[in-house]
């Protein structure tokens, strides 16, 4: 499992002219599901993303994770994470979960985000949809994460 985290000041979903949610501050997570991956990955994960320390402290240093700030996350299904692009040129989607696994891992992991965070502070898009994504980077910071799994 892999999750692609940005640090945001905002962040929107759209799915064709509906707006689907949007943040004010905290982080866009794209998480991408792989064959093989399982609730512990989504709860280490979850763990892992809701206490990275990517937000700046007084001293702007970047010490604080989103529990310390209080922000609020945005969560993306993404499984062109899991491309294979080491032969040709079009990428390959077959390390990529069946969408049924990846969707209930993916609720899996935004539950457990809920648990740690806040149901009020956790937002989503829509799962298997051609969605825009509109985010403005803070910094930037972009950090991967991966599950134990994916190592």
């Amino acid at each position: 499992m892999i999750a692609l985290i940005q640090r945001v000041t905002e962040c929107n979903v759209t799915v064709g002219a509906e707006l689907i949610d949007s943040i004010r501050g905290g982080m866009l997570v794209l998480l991408g599901v792989k064959d093989g991956d399982t609730e512990t990955d989504a709860a280490y994960l979850a763990a892992k993303t809701v206490n990275l320390r990517i937000f700046q402290d007084e001293n702007e240093k970047m010490n604080l994770s989103l529990l310390d700030t209080a922000q609020d996350m945005m969560i993306v299904s993404q499984f062109t994470l899991h491309a294979d692009t080491r032969h040709g040129n079009r990428p390959s989607f077959t390390e990529a979960a069946d969408p049924k696994i990846a969707e209930e891992l993916y609720e899996y992991f935004t539950q457990e985000v809920k648990n740690l965070i806040g149901h009020d502070k956790v937002h989503n898009g829509v799962f298997g949809a051609m969605m825009k994504v509109k985010l403005v980077n803070d910094g930037p910071v972009t950090i991967t994460l991966r599950s134990k799994n994916d190592y």
